[in-house]
C-alpha cells in the first residue's frame, strides 16, 4: 500500500503539471514477434580494397581480403593458413584467389603444385590459360634433359648453399648432422667453391671431395685424413642419392636455362613425385631456398608463395626452419606465404611441433573449411577460435569457411565466376559438391570493375602515403 503522503504529493503534482508518467499494461508476446526488439548486427568487414572472395553469410556483405592492403593496419604478418577436409573448396579458393590477385599489376605468384592427375598438376589448366609452362620436376624426364635446379647455383650465396646442403642431408637422415659430419661437409663445400670456377659446381663435385678429402683440411684441424674421410662417408651416401638414386637428374647438374622468374605465375609441378616419400620435403627445401636467392628481390612487387600439401614443410623440423626464415621476408620484401593443410593435427603433434607453432604464429590469416567435430575442437584450441566458430565448423557446407583475420572472425561463402569455373575445377573436382556454381555468382564484368576500383584506390593510397 502506498504512503498517504506520496499519494497526496503525486495528486498535487499532477494537478499543477499534468500526469508525468504513463502506466502501461504488461504485454505478452512470442519470441518470433519480439525479435524485432533486438536488431541483427554483424561484425565490421575488412574494408573495400583488395581481392573479392565472396559474401559474408550472416550480413550478406561482400567479403574482400588482401594481405598486402591489410598489412600494418589489421595484420601483423601477411601469411595465410588454409585448413579443411578434401572436397570442401580449398582448391577452388586458392585458384580463384591467385587469378584475381594476378589482375593487379604488381603481383607475382609461385605455386608448389603437389597434386595432379593424367600426368599433369592441378594448376596446369591455369598455367596454359596464362601462357605459362609449368616447371615439371620429374626424375624420369630429368634424365632426358628435363628441368634441373642446382643447389650449388652461383645465384645462391655460399652460406645459403651450405645451409641447403645441410638441410637436404638432415631431412634424408631424419636427424641433425653431428659436428664431425658437419665439418667434413663444410670443408668439401669450401674446396669445391674455391677450385671450380670455369663452370657451375654440382653435387657430384661435393660427393667426390667427401670421398677424397684434401690433406689440408685434415691438417687445419690436426686430425688424420682417414678420420675426415670417415666423417664424411654418411654425408656422401645421402648426397649420392640425389646424383644416382631415385631423385637423380633433377639436382645434379647446372640449373636449366630459360626458367622465367619474371613471369606473373610460376608453377613448380611436383605431381610426379611420391607425396609420402622423403623426396617431397627434400624438394620443398631445395625449391624454397632456390627461390629465396633467385626470385625474391627488393623491386616493390608483392609476391605470393602458395604451397599445396604444406604439411611436408611444417612436419619436418629442418625444412620448417628454412621456411621460417623465408616467412620473415613478408615484412621486409612483401612476400605472402600461403600454406594449405588438410588437418592441423598432422603437424602440431608431429616431430616439428616447435617449428610448426612458430609458423602458425606467423600466419595471421586462417581459413577453416568443414572438419569433423573433434578435429574442429583441436583446431580451435591451437589457433584460438571463438567457441561459436568451433561449433559451426563441422556443419559447414562446401564453399563456406570460417575466416579468422587477426581476430576478425567471419563466415564467408566463396563465389566463383562462370569464366573461372572451367579453370578452377579439374575432372576430379567436378565430381565434388563444391563444383556447383552458386546462383548468385558475380559476373566477370562486375568482378573486374570492383577490382579495378580497388587497384586505383590502392595506388592513390600509396601515392599519398605520409
Amino acid at each position: 500500500m502506498r504512503d498517504p503522503l506520496t499519494v497526496l504529493t503525486d495528486a498535487f503534482t499532477a494537478f499543477l503539471f499534468g500526469k508525468v508518467e504513463t502506466t502501461r499494461l504488461p504485454v505478452r508476446t512470442s519470441t518470433g514477434q519480439a525479435q524485432a526488439v533486438y536488431l541483427p548486427t554483424a561484425a565490421p568487414g575488412l574494408g573495400d580494397s583488395g581481392v573479392i572472395i565472396g559474401r559474408e553469410v550472416y550480413s550478406g556483405k561482400g567479403y574482400i581480403y588482401d594481405p598486402f592492403q591489410l598489412y600494418g593496419q589489421q595484420l601483423p604478418a601477411p601469411h595465410w593458413l588454409v585448413l579443411g577436409e578434401s572436397g570442401n573448396g580449398k582448391s577452388a579458393l586458392e585458384k580463384t584467389y591467385v587469378l584475381r590477385q594476378l589482375r593487379f599489376k604488381d603481383r607475382q605468384v609461385v605455386v608448389l603444385d603437389a597434386q595432379g592427375e593424367d600426368g599433369v598438376g592441378e594448376w596446369n589448366l591455369i598455367a596454359e590459360e596464362l601462357g605459362i609452362t609449368p616447371i615439371r620436376l620429374d626424375p624420369t624426364a630429368a634424365l632426358d634433359m628435363g628441368i634441373r635446379l642446382n643447389p650449388l647455383d652461383p645465384a645462391i650465396t655460399t652460406t645459403g648453399q651450405l645451409a641447403l646442403l645441410r638441410t637436404i642431408i638432415e631431412v634424408a637422415m631424419g636427424h641433425g648432422l653431428d659436428e664431425r659430419s658437419g665439418f667434413a661437409l663444410k670443408v668439401a663445400h669450401a674446396y669445391v667453391n674455391e677450385t671450380i670456377v670455369e663452370r657451375q659446381p654440382v653435387l657430384t663435385d661435393i660427393v667426390e671431395q667427401l670421398r677424397h678429402p684434401e690433406p689440408e683440411s685434415a691438417e687445419a684441424m690436426n686430425v688424420a685424413i682417414d678420420d675426415v674421410r670417415a666423417w664424411g662417408l654418411d654425408v656422401a651416401l645421402v648426397i649420392d642419392r640425389l646424383v644416382d638414386g631415385d631423385l637423380r637428374g633433377m639436382f645434379d647438374g647446372p640449373t636449366t636455362v630459360g626458367i622465367d622468374l619474371d613471369a606473373p605465375l610460376i608453377v613448380f609441378d611436383l605431381s610426379h613425385i611420391d607425396r609420402n616419400s622423403i623426396a617431397m620435403p627434400i624438394l620443398m627445401a631445395i625449391v624454397g631456398v632456390w627461390l629465396e636467392h633467385t626470385w625474391i628481390r627488393p623491386d616493390r612487387k608483392k609476391r605470393i608463395f602458395l604451397v599445396e600439401e604444406a604439411w611436408h614443410i611444417i612436419n619436418s623440423p629442418f625444412v620448417a626452419q628454412l621456411f621460417q626464415r623465408l616467412l620473415k621476408f613478408g615484412r621486409r620484401l612483401g612476400l605472402s606465404f600461403v600454406a594449405v593443410v588438410h588437418h592441423l593435427s598432422d603437424v602440431v603433434d608431429g616431430a616439428a611441433a616447435k617449428e610448426a607453432a612458430a609458423i602458425l604464429k606467423m600466419a595471421s590469416t586462417r581459413t577453416i573449411y568443414a572438419q569433423k567435430a573433434d578435429e574442429a575442437r583441436a583446431t580451435g584450441r591451437v589457433i584460438g577460435l571463438p567457441r561459436w566458430a568451433v561449433e559451426i565448423i563441422p556443419t559447414l557446407t562446401p564453399g563456406i569457411a570460417v575466416w579468422d583475420v587477426n581476430g576478425n572472425v567471419q563466415v564467408v561463402k566463396h563465389l566463383i565466376t562462370e569464366t573461372e569455373r572451367p579453370l578452377v575445377f579439374t575432372d576430379r573436382a567436378m565430381t565434388e559438391s563444391s563444383a556447383e556454381l552458386p546462383d548468385d555468382a558475380p559476373s566477370d564484368e562486375a568482378l573486374r570493375a570492383a577490382e579495378l576500383e580497388a587497384e586505383e584506390r590502392a595506388a592513390y593510397m600509396e601515392q599519398h602515403a605520409g
